[in-house]
């Protein structure tokens, strides 16, 4: 009976253990989030129009994954190894999802602000989205 237990044991603990790593955890999607609210937090204290954008798009990175529509390579992500986007990761809940979706139309429109006092509202926004979450 020990033997079979033994035999039984890694196969077992695979079962067990793909639909986690398949799944991201949702300490995943916090991660993420935190990160691109405090981008956003970044970009409502910067002082001129190119550091807000610099920061809301590292919101947008964060929150749409390398994959994502309007991820930019040429900027940092700092969410880089977190999961695959808070967007992506948080599917299936949809209050998150359109908490994150709200923050994503705030940063895209301060990316495209025209003045500092524009990036600066739109990153308050987004922030507040992500801090609902």
């Amino acid at each position: 009976m020990a033997t079979q237990w033994v035999r039984l044991a890694p196969a077992l603990v695979f079962a067990i253990a793909l639909p986690l790593a398949a799944h991201p955890t949702t300490g995943n999607v916090s991660k993420q989030v935190s990160t691109a609210a405090a981008h956003a937090g970044m970009a409502m204290g910067a002082a001129d129009l190119k550091m807000a954008h610099a920061h809301l798009q590292h919101v947008i990175n964060c929150l749409v994954g390398p994959s994502g529509d309007g991820y930019d390579a040429q900027q940092a992500d700092p969410c880089k190894g977190m999961g695959q986007g808070a967007m992506v990761d948080a599917k299936g809940d949809t209050t998150q999802e359109a908490q994150l979706q709200a923050a994503l139309e705030y940063a895209q429109q301060g990316v495209k602000a025209t003045t500092v006092d524009e990036a600066h509202a739109d990153a308050q926004k987004a922030m507040s989205s992500l801090q609902a979450h």
